[in-house]
């Protein structure tokens, strides 16, 4: 048995979230004992800095280098905290803070992070690395950048530490995202069913589980991003609050509203819709430039704040429906709910309605915690890292082989 702690803190930037777990096993007769959760906040500046970066602004590298520092340091907290009057981790797997995504793409062509059809923030020039004149069709590498050392919070804690889990896998020609699909498969599988397990963090990603007791069930394991989860949500209530209010809490404001639906089909014409996966998004298409169109498209209906938040959680689940209509081999027996939009209790009745025979349940209701199986995630890959495991799915993110993921620091 080792002891892991999980850390991540994902697009919408809430706060770090830790587990302590407890894990056995390999991958086939994988077991996790959930010990212990909490989402630790950063402070409100930190949290700023963070977002704004992850909206494009402009740094220093000496900026970056405290930013990197203040976010380790945030991490170690964290593990050190979530450790106390229970006995100590062995092991850290931490995701980091991610403040970039660049899926992979063919020579001379958008990413799936990059602005769709309607063409808003485009970046025409071409980044470092890409190919010049020659008119090749190599195909570009994707990047990740995700920060908070694993060498500070190892030495700190005192703990070996497994971050930077995405690069191996892009360097494999792979998206780096998501890389839950195989974790989910050996906690969340079911002999009879197929099963889709959606993950609401800021932004949605599905994994697509068929039944275990079907041959090479493992081969047809299937996981993408879906598209915008909380992270449209959480920018229109700051905005329509001036920064009072963070979240709709529960999805309250938004159920008092109506959603416009021929809006929402507009929406739904954004170019990412339409890829098929692999793809993997983030910040960089749904975030708030993204949003900002969003309430341009909105202003000739005069909705109102109630009616926009219905509409942008009607994107959200409508986001989710078609990528299952349109890239699913069928409709799943089952779909498990989890990250914070899972709590989000208007978006879950929404998401059952449009699903409909299909039942919508949390994790937490077979088993795993809903709240923190993005962090029980991490805890399991650093633990396959150091058991020589290979973390990713080749089909999934379109890696050409599967790799073991994630370097290694020790204290």
């Amino acid at each position: 048995m080792t002891r892991v702690i999980g850390l991540i803190s994902g697009t919408s930037v809430d706060g770090i979230d830790a587990a302590l777990v407890d894990i056995t096993g390999t991958d086939d007769d994988l077991k996790v004992e959930f010990i212990a959760g909490k989402t630790y906040a950063y402070p409100d500046d930190l949290r700023k800095q963070i977002l704004a970066v992850c909206g494009g602004a402009a740094i220093s590298m000496a900026q970056l280098a405290q930013l990197d520092d203040a976010i380790a340091l945030a991490f170690a907290e964290a593990a050190q905290d979530i450790q106390m009057s229970h006995t100590p981790a062995q092991l850290i797997g931490s995701h980091g803070q991610t403040i970039f995504h660049r899926p992979p793409r063919e020579q001379g062509s958008r990413g799936a992070g990059e602005q769709g059809s309607r063409g808003a923030g485009e970046q025409r020039s071409r980044g470092a690395g890409e190919q010049g004149s020659r008119g090749d069709n190599r195909r570009l590498l994707g990047y990740s950048l995700q920060i908070g050392r694993g060498a500070v919070i190892a030495q700190i804690t005192g703990i070996p530490t497994v971050v930077n889990f995405r690069a191996a896998d892009i360097a494999a020609g792979g998206q780096g995202a998501p890389l839950v699909p195989k974790v989910d498969a050996y906690l969340l599988s079911d002999p009879q069913e197929s099963r889709c397990v959606q993950n609401i963090g800021g932004i949605g990603n599905v994994t697509y589980l068929p039944p275990r007791l079907k041959p090479s069930w493992q081969q047809e394991i299937r996981g993408w991003d879906t598209g915008p989860g909380n992270t449209l949500l959480d920018l229109a209530v700051q905005h329509l609050t001036n920064g009072a209010k963070t979240y709709d809490q529960d999805g309250n404001w938004a159920a008092t509203g109506k959603p416009c639906f021929e809006l929402v089909e507009q929406w739904l014409t954004e170019d990412f819709f339409k890829q098929l996966p692999p793809k993997s998004t983030g910040r960089e298409l749904f975030g708030s430039e993204y949003l900002h169109r969003c309430l341009a498209d909105a202003e000739p209906y005069h909705l109102s704040p109630a009616d926009l938040l219905a509409a942008l959680t009607e994107l959200t689940v409508a986001s989710i429906v078609k990528e299952y209509s349109t890239f699913l081999p069928h409709s799943p027996d089952r779909v498990l709910l989890c990250g914070g939009g899972s709590r989000n209790l208007y978006l879950k009745r929404r998401l059952q309605t449009h699903l409909q025979p299909v039942p919508v349940l949390t994790t937490d209701e077979v088993g795993l915690s809903a709240d923190f199986k993005e962090a029980i995630a991490f805890a399991v890959l650093a633990y396959w890292r150091t058991l020589g495991i290979p973390g990713n799915l080749p089909q999934v993110t379109g890696a050409h082989a599967e790799v073991l993921l994630g370097d290694v620091y020790l204290p």
